[in-house]
C-alpha cells in the first residue's frame, strides 16, 4: 500500500476516533456533558493518538520483527507501558493540577493502573501495528516491482543485443556467397546491409520505435535477400498499415523473416508475408516452405529471443502460434499495440 493511502487511512481512523470518543457522547448521554467528562474523554483521545504515533514511528520500527515472537511481545509491552504512562501523566498528574480532578481513585496502585490500561491501550497498539505492516509491505512491493522492472530492462537489453550479431552473421554469409561468385549483386548487398546496420544500431537503443520503421526493416531485409534468390517475384508481401506511428519494440518481427530466409526453400518457391494493423492490433502472418532435411526451424537464437521479449513486453497482449510440418513453416502473431 502506498504512503499516501496509509496517511489517508490514519486521517479517517483518527477522525472517526475523535468524533466517537470526544464529540458523540455529548449528543447521546446527558451525564457526559459536564467539564470533567469532556476533559477525561479528551485526555483519553490524546493518550491514544500519542501512543499510536510513538508505536508507529519508534517502537515498532525499532523493536518489532514479525519472524521473532519475543519482539512481538516486547513491542506490545512497551506500547502498553507508553499508553498507560501518557494517560497517567495527563489524567492523574496534569488534570488534578489544572482542573482539580482525576480519573482513577487516588489510592489506585500503579500495578493495577497499568494492568487496567492493557484493555484500553491495545486497540490503538494493534491498529498502529497493522498500519505499519501495510506500509512495510507496500515498500517491499514497490522495491520488488522496481527490481522486476530493472531486471526486465536488463533482460530486454541483453535480448536486443543478441539480435544484432545474429542478424549480421547470417547476412554476411549471404554476401560472402555473392562475393565468392563475383556477382554484381555483391556491392548493392553491402550497401543495403550498411543501411540496415545504421538503422538497427540507432534504434536498438530505444525501447520502442514507430511500426512503419519496423516494417521498413523487414522490407530492407527482404530486398537484401532478393539479391541472392533466382525468383524474387515469388516473395509475396501484403502490407496494410493504417497506423504507422504505433509503437513497437525494435527488431521484434525481423527474426521471423530472417528465419524464413535461413531455413526456407526458394528453389521455385517463395513465401507470403501479410502485415496489418486493424484497430491498432498488429497482425503478422508468415508462411514459407522448408528446405528438405532442414533443422528445426523454431530453434536458434532468433525465435526464442522473440518469445521471451513478447512475454516481457506484451503479457496477455499477444498471441503467437507457430505451426511446422515437414514441408511448411507458418508464423501467426497478433499484438495489441494500443497501449504501446
Amino acid at each position: 500500500m502506498r504512503k499516501q493511502q496509509i496517511i489517508w487511512l490514519q486521517v479517517i481512523y483518527w477522525s472517526l476516533n475523535f468524533f466517537g470518543t470526544v464529540i458523540t457522547p455529548i449528543f447521546f448521554f446527558a451525564e457526559e456533558r459536564d467539564l470533567q467528562s469532556a476533559v477525561l474523554r479528551t485526555t483519553f483521545f490524546l493518550s491514544g493518538i500519542l501512543t499510536f504515533y510513538i508505536c508507529y514511528l519508534f517502537i515498532i520500527p525499532k523493536v518489532f520483527r514479525p519472524e521473532k515472537i519475543y519482539t512481538v511481545i516486547l513491542s506490545f509491552f512497551l506500547s502498553i507501558v507508553c499508553f498507560a504512562t501518557i494517560r497517567y501523566s495527563l489524567e492523574e498528574i496534569l488534570s488534578p493540577a489544572i482542573f482539580g480532578f482525576r480519573n482513577y481513585d487516588q489510592k489506585t496502585g500503579l500495578l493495577f493502573y497499568y494492568f487496567d490500561n492493557i484493555y484500553y491501550g491495545c486497540i490503538n497498539v494493534f491498529i498502529a501495528g497493522i498500519m505499519w505492516l501495510l506500509e512495510k509491505f507496500g515498500v517491499i512491493e514497490n522495491e520488488r516491482q522496481k527490481l522486476e522492472k530493472e531486471r526486465n530492462q536488463a533482460n530486454m537489453q541483453a535480448l536486443k543485443t543478441q539480435i544484432n550479431p545474429h542478424f549480421i552473421f547470417n547476412t554476411l554469409n549471404n554476401i560472402y556467397a555473392l562475393v565468392y561468385q563475383n556477382s554484381e549483386k555483391a556491392l548493392p548487398a553491402i550497401e543495403e546491409l550498411s543501411q540496415l546496420l545504421r538503422y538497427s544500431t540507432k534504434d536498438l537503443e530505444k525501447d520502442f520505435i514507430p511500426l512503419e520503421k519496423e516494417v521498413g526493416y523487414l522490407e530492407s531485409l527482404i530486398e537484401l535477400e532478393k539479391l541472392r534468390i533466382r525468383n524474387p517475384e515469388l516473395l509475396v508481401i501484403d502490407k496494410k498499415i493504417n497506423f504507422p506511428t504505433l509503437n513497437i519494440s525494435p527488431m521484434l518481427l525481423v527474426p521471423f523473416v530472417e528465419n524464413a530466409f535461413k531455413h526456407g526453400d526458394f528453389s521455385g518457391k517463395g513465401f507470403t508475408l501479410t502485415i496489418t494493423d486493424d484497430n491498432q492490433k498488429l497482425g503478422f502472418h508468415l508462411h514459407n516452405f522448408k528446405k528438405s532435411r532442414s533443422k528445426d526451424s523454431v530453434s536458434g537464437i532468433g525465435i526464442g529471443n522473440v518469445k521471451k521479449r513478447l512475454e516481457i513486453l506484451y503479457p496477455n497482449q499477444h498471441q503467437l502460434h507457430i505451426t511446422e510440418t515437414e514441408t511448411d513453416f507458418t508464423v501467426d502473431l497478433k499484438i495489441d499495440l494500443r497501449n504501446g
